[in-house]
């Protein structure tokens, strides 16, 4: 098949807009496969608290870059980058169409329009994550805003990997991060067209409460417990589980945490939607009703028209 007709089909969104049961099945009607751009599925040790498809949806498709690293890797947004592109063009050459879903908007653009090529120095993000281990992130945050107030106000400032990343590049080059961000789309060799699901307000954190809920019955603290030892590492220092860990070690009661893990997943959700909203390429789904979306992004497929 001409490689050129490939199609490459994204479902992004925020955290509980129901990306995972929409996306497998329309990946089931169209006989297909899922990659996922979900930046915190990427590990294999920790689930519950990342939301990952369960064995059965596993099970019904295919999906990519699912429990494909562990959290003691070095694992950025441009490796990511790198082995996706391989991994779908590869697909390509047996099929049509591919989906790629998740709620992690800087991953999403590595795919669909590639990332600047910046400068990397080991040493000095090792420097960075030691400091980050013996001062904590405010220390690293308040650096970065210092030295990149734009980039500082566009990227989620919870993410450590985010920010060292950032400070590593400003350091390197004693220039802000945000001056190498050429905005630049790199030629793929597949047509892309993207979906944003939404939800009103009320109705998606709502989601996130009842998520948060069944995260705890099925076994969040006892997963935290599981890689106390490992609090440290960059991985884990993620919503869902920094909270855990505060309650773990006595920092806080398991009512506190729970609700902060909700307040904070909350939050996260309005930053990826801030990150989505700038980006005019997303025709936008109002996930209410499944069916009607379903419905309305087969018929958007079906009309698209390729590159």
């Amino acid at each position: 098949m001409d490689i050129k007709k490939s199609l490459l089909i994204t479902l992004a969104g925020p955290t509980a807009v129901g990306k995972t049961r929409l996306s497998i099945q329309l990946a089931k009607e169209l006989n297909t496969s899922i990659f996922s751009s979900d930046s915190r599925q990427f590990y294999r040790e920790i689930s519950i608290g990342t939301a990952k498809p369960n064995i059965e949806e596993l099970t019904a498709v295919k999906h990519f870059f699912i429990n494909n690293k562990s959290i003691h890797d070095i694992y950025s947004a441009g490796d990511y980058e790198n082995e996706i592109i391989f991994e779908l063009e590869m697909f390509f050459k047996q099929k049509e169409i591919a989906f790629l879903v998740g709620g992690s908007g800087m991953y999403i653009d590595a795919v669909v329009k590639g990332l600047d090529n910046l400068p990397k120095d080991l040493n000095i993000r090792e420097e960075l994550n030691n400091r980050l281990k013996k001062d904590g992130i405010v220390v690293l945050q308040n650096e970065l805003k210092k030295l990149d107030p734009a980039h500082y106000k566009n990227i989620d400032t919870l993410n450590p990997q985010r920010i060292i990343r950032s400070l590593e590049v400003c350091i390197i080059t004693g220039k802000p991060y945000s001056t190498f961000l050429s905005n630049s789309t790199k030629k793929r060799s597949f047509s892309n067209l993207k979906f944003l699901l939404f939800l009103d307000k009320e109705i998606l954190y709502n989601n996130i409460n009842l998520r948060v809920d069944k995260m705890i019955k099925d076994g969040l603290i006892e997963e935290v417990e599981s890689l106390k030892n490992l609090k440290n590492l960059n991985a884990l220092n993620t919503v869902g589980y920094k909270e855990i860990f505060n309650y773990l070690n006595g920092k806080t009661d398991k009512k506190s945490a729970i609700e902060q893990i909700k307040t904070n997943t909350k939050k996260y959700s309005k930053r990826q939607m801030t990150w989505f909203k700038k980006d005019p390429s997303y025709q936008w789904i109002n996930n209410t009703d499944i069916e009607k979306s379903r419905k309305s992004i087969l018929k958007k497929i079906k009309e698209f028209k390729y590159d």
